[in-house]
């Protein structure tokens, strides 16, 4: 539960996308009523069973993506008609309705929030380390019908109206004479987060964009150019910034995806960073995807050690509070998604790749189902559910903290199965058996030493961010030290 009133914000913003076209007053009157939900909200007692200082983690990372509208807003970064699209597809529809809709039904009846599809394998760089293993020679491609099936039986069924699209390279994906941006025009309430890396959006492509209006894009950089052009290749970090401009021409919200490292923590977790990417640049929101050992060239000395991830937890939530951005780390912001969210959890996710493979998690390699065999045998994406992988995973997140109440909900600082408790999730990949999606995943799961490693990187993680769990979350009040002040 997100709101203290969701069902009054609903049909007040319901009421306003038909209105925005060219009255900046009235953008101006959503980005303010939108701000005051949120800080009603964040300043409200929180439910009995959260611990208090989760919820108000929730509200400080809306608030980032609230402030980041009014930024929008007021430097022309957002065209009047995407404003109107993202108050109507992704404000009202895949946050306020879908809050409503989950708020009404008992946790057995929940549904995920959001599906994450990867519609191809194929990409034009060759990024080292890439978790998906994607490159040029890799043509697999998710049929269109079927593409299409999925997000109208997730609408139908869930009752869900944001899907995040990764890859391969999701602009290069082609079915049927169709691309990504057809799939998006025939489902204009859906709102489509997607990430790219950036390379190739021209003119043709930003005008559609901001024609549609539900679509953004989460474009990949390391940090700076040095960096970025160290990883993903010579060249790409000004073809990123040509995009930004691009993108900030056409009034096309955009975002960016940080891969964190041991090498590169510290720089993407400074003031400078922030100040760069979301005040320079415009950028909309940020993920920071911690490395994860899987897929090409798989190497546990990239990961951002135990004790610095504790930094990073600290860093990551002072900037968002200070900067007033929405700048998401994919496990330590776990404290605003009640921790792990893979598995088709309630209010959670699970994801599809260019094979119909259905994964659990994009950093969890292995297969619980396909999504081919699903439909000729007559099923629905539902059928996912019922798969042991994900009744094992989602069986660990319940008994670990998600249905606990306060103060009896575990260490949300390691939220992660695979990474930060892979001594467990190794016995549910042994009881359930599950397909591994490519020959790395495959090594990894016998591998004694790639177990070992992340097995003792999790106790390590554990012991380190347990007693910065129990100060700032399980206790309230004046007992809050973290971050020099409650609330």
């Amino acid at each position: 539960m997100f709101f203290s009133k969701p069902s009054i914000a609903t049909p007040v913003l319901k009421t306003v996308p038909r209105f925005l076209a060219n009255r900046a007053f009235v953008r101006q009157y959503v980005i303010r009523y939108l701000k005051r939900i949120l800080n009603d909200a964040l300043h409200s007692p929180p439910p009995d069973d959260f611990p208090p200082e989760t919820w108000r983690d929730k509200m400080r990372i809306l608030l980032g993506l609230a402030h980041s509208l009014e930024r929008a807003e007021e430097n022309g970064w957002i065209s009047n008609q995407v404003f109107a699209r993202v108050v109507e597809s992704f404000i009202v529809n895949s946050i306020f309705t879908n809050e409503v809709m989950n708020t009404s039904l008992s946790t057995e009846q929940r549904h995920p929030y959001l599906l994450l599809i990867s519609p191809t394998n194929n990409c034009n760089l060759r990024c080292k380390g890439c978790y998906a293993g994607s490159d040029a020679t890799k043509k697999d491609y998710l049929d269109f019908d079927t593409f299409d099936r999925i997000l109208t039986e997730k609408r139908n069924l869930w009752g869900s109206h944001f899907t995040a699209i990764s890859g391969g390279e999701p602009f290069i994906y082609r079915s049927q004479g169709k691309n990504l941006l057809d799939m998006a025009e025939r489902h204009l309430d859906e709102f489509f987060l997607v990430y790219t890396n950036g390379t190739l959006i021209d003119d043709e492509t930003a005008a559609r964009l901001e024609q549609l209006g539900n679509v953004t894009l989460a474009i990949s950089v390391e940090g700076y150019e040095k960096e970025t052009d160290e990883r993903r290749g010579k060249g790409v970090f000004q073809k990123v910034m040509d995009t930004f401009e691009r993108l900030r021409k056409y009034g096309v919200p955009f975002g960016i995806s940080v891969t964190g490292t041991r090498y590169n923590w510290d720089m993407i977790t400074r003031d400078e960073f922030v100040d760069f990417y979301f005040y320079e640049q415009g950028a909309f929101y940020g993920w920071l995807f911690q490395y994860m050992p899987i897929g090409r060239s798989t190497n546990l000395d990239l990961m951002v050690p135990p004790e610095h991830r504790a930094e990073m937890w600290r860093r990551t939530w002072d900037l968002i509070t200070r900067k007033k951005v929405f700048y998401a780390d994919f496990w330590n912001s776990a404290t605003a998604s009640s921790g792990c969210i893979s598995a088709g959890r309630p209010n959670g996710y699970f994801h599809i790749i260019w094979n119909g493979d259905i994964t659990p998690c994009v950093f969890i390699p292995y297969a619980a189902a396909n999504i081919y065999d699903i439909y000729k045998q007559g099923g629905t994406i539902n059928k996912a559910f019922d798969t042991p992988l994900f009744k094992k995973i989602r069986e660990f997140q319940d008994n670990y903290a998600y249905e606990r109440k306060h103060p009896d909900v575990d260490n949300w600082l390691c939220p992660c199965p695979t990474r930060d408790h892979h001594d467990q999730f190794q016995k549910i990949l042994e009881q359930t058996q599950p397909k591994p999606i490519d020959q790395e995943a495959e090594i990894a799961m016998k591998d004694p030493d790639y177990i070992q490693g992340l097995s003792e990187y999790g106790k390590r993680l554990y012991d380190i961010t347990w007693p910065l769990w129990e100060e700032k979350y399980l206790k309230t009040g004046d007992q809050l030290k973290v971050f020099g002040q409650a609330g």
